[in-house]
């Protein structure tokens, strides 16, 4: 009504009331009345904002790698801005140009060669695998970034959602990473064998020694008791050299008895010897004694008498058997 408008702006929204070049009303959520002819409303959105982005950079072996992850900032300096970019709004609360879209735009660029300077620093698998390093260096230098300091904003978060290569490349990483894990996988039965033929040698070697070990004793054992054999056939042996010995001096004792014995009658005649021998005053043994004695003479004795008698009292005196041997032991 004549031009006269409302204008209530969210808590989120920097709103600059400018009049004939000057600025009349600024803050954060007001509310007011203004003359719609005369005056211009700039409303910069101080809320966070994301800012998805996707980029296909190379890495310092030339491998394309696509980057995908969000920008998230907000505005620090509403005034600043304002200055940069066209933030005015028309009646029904539209923007009036384009320029607020610049401001992502700008941000996604700067956010874009950072990234780049440091994917160009990284290998292919360096950059897949370090996404937080390079997440968090393209974060610092965002924040210490003069470009974005002149758009007077702050930047609240840098995230990567994906670093992906290029459909071959990627095909041959996980074929490499395959044939890396089936190598271990050979690795791990081989060391599992390895290890069953280790165990196996150790019980066999286990087995052997204590067989050694018992063979060991055994042979400890036959020469102990080889031992207890050799000391029991010496002790034999000096036992029979003792019995040699005990009775060569019992045969020396009985020598020397019966050389001492013999000693005193062994110069005397035998004849004399038959004489004083108890035996000696036997008729048959004087009679024998005289036939001897004339048989150790028979070449001087020209005739020999014998009488009847003498030669019966001789053959009554020695019983014969029927065969006409002489009976011993009878009278």
């Amino acid at each position: 009504m004549l031009g006269i408008r409302f204008m209530k702006a969210a808590p989120t929204t920097y709103v600059l009331h400018f009049r004939k070049g000057t600025v009349r009303r600024e803050g954060a959520g007001l509310s007011f009345f203004y003359y719609a002819p005369t005056s211009t409303i700039v409303a910069v959105p101080m809320a966070s904002a994301d800012v998805p982005f996707a980029f296909q950079e190379s890495t310092a072996d030339f491998q394309s790698v696509a980057i995908q992850g969000q920008l998230t900032y907000r505005v620090a300096d509403a005034r600043k801005i304002a200055g940069l970019l066209d933030f005015s709004i028309g009646p029904q609360g539209q923007f009036r140009s384009e320029d607020y879209r610049k401001l992502p735009e700008r941000l996604v660029h700067t956010t874009q060669t950072l990234m780049r300077a440091e994917t160009q620093r990284l290998t292919l698998r360096e950059a897949l695998t370090r996404g937080a390093e390079l997440c968090a260096a393209v974060l610092t230098g965002l924040k210490a970034s003069p470009a974005v300091a002149q758009l007077a904003v702050e930047i609240l978060n840098l995230s990567l959602l994906s670093v992906r290569p290029t459909p071959e490349m990627a095909k041959a990483l996980e074929a490499e990473g395959r044939e890396a894990l089936q190598v271990r996988s050979d690795e791990a039965i081989y060391a599992r064998r390895n290890n069953a033929v280790e165990q196996e040698r150790r019980i066999k070697e286990s087995e052997l020694n204590t067989e050694i070990a018992v063979e060991e004793k055994q042979r400890q054992i036959r020469e102990t008791r080889m031992a207890a054999e050799i000391a029991l056939e010496e002790q034999r042996v000096a036992l029979m050299d003792q019995r040699i010995q005990n009775d060569r001096k019992e045969a020396d004792s009985k020598a020397y008895a019966l050389e001492a014995n013999l000693k005193p009658v062994r110069d005397i005649d035998w004849r004399t010897l038959m004489a004083i021998s108890p035996v000696g005053g036997d008729a048959r043994t004087t009679i024998a004694m005289a036939f001897q004695e004339m048989a150790a003479n028979a070449q001087k004795i020209g005739e020999l008498n014998i009488s009847p008698d003498l030669l019966r009292s001789l053959i009554a005196t020695v019983p014969t058997s029927a065969g006409g041997s002489p009976v011993k032991g009878k009278p």
